[in-house]
């Protein structure tokens, strides 16, 4: 599903159970929460609403395939959905001897430089996510190749709460064509060298990472990021 719905501790519950059976009757769900018979009618209902339940011929309910998408994030021991990494695309364009890069220009990382890139649809493959973000951000088109993965947690430099979780597909891009868009909401975009990106001082903590990888230097890192709550 590309929505969630929000859904009450009760419903996840019974989301929870039917994620170990086949199918289950409305008294065997209930014995499950001690929950007076109308109040679980409405929990019962709304998930039905929802899509994530059925009810078959025999009278029992049972998770449709979306639910079945949703109560499989389920972390069953504390009955909540797991928070999970961000999936995101990056790509390295190379053109003779400078890179594309981008200023940010909105929150979070504000003012930051680094490759151009964003989150992958559902649905979507890597290098069709990439191809999307390039055309959308810079008005160019490029051959694609997937170089590697970059893990990247992102810590509080106040008190190294972790404030992000993502992991990185790097995308190398060459023979770019078309006619570069100097802005485009929420940024604008440069060529560069590789010296002066360098020299810039507000850059992601993880461009030199991103380079490595996106230029074919390693294909798999991990590591852990620390930004000011103002940085941020």
């Amino acid at each position: 599903m590309s929505h969630e719905a929000k859904i009450h501790e009760i419903q996840t519950s019974i989301l929870r159970e039917l994620l170990f059976t086949r199918e289950a009757s409305f008294s065997e769900l209930r014995k499950q929460t001690n929950v007076e018979s109308d109040h679980f009618k409405f929990h019962i209902a709304r998930l039905n609403d929802i899509g994530y339940i059925t009810k078959n011929d025999n009278g029992k309910y049972l998770l449709t395939l979306a639910g079945k998408e949703y109560a499989n994030k389920l972390d069953t021991d504390r009955n909540v959905i797991e928070r999970q990494p961000k999936s995101a695309v990056i790509i390295v364009l190379k053109q003779d001897d400078q890179v594309l890069v981008q200023e940010r220009l909105k929150h979070p990382y504000f003012g930051f430089w680094g490759y151009p890139g964003g989150k992958i649809r559902w649905g979507e493959t890597i290098l069709e996510a990439a191809a999307r973000e390039l055309s959308e951000e810079t008005g160019l088109t490029a051959s694609m190749t997937y170089r590697g993965v970059y893990h990247e947690r992102v810590e509080s430099a106040e008190d190294g709460t972790i404030i992000e979780d993502k992991i990185f597909h790097i995308v190398r891009g060459i023979n770019p064509t078309g006619v570069l868009s100097d802005m485009f909401q929420g940024g604008r975009n440069a060529w560069m060298s590789l010296n002066d990106l360098a020299l810039i001082e507000k850059k992601y903590l993880s461009c030199d990472i991103e380079t490595k990888i996106g230029l074919g230097e390693a294909t798999f890192i991990e590591a852990t990021q620390k930004y000011t709550k103002d940085e941020f």
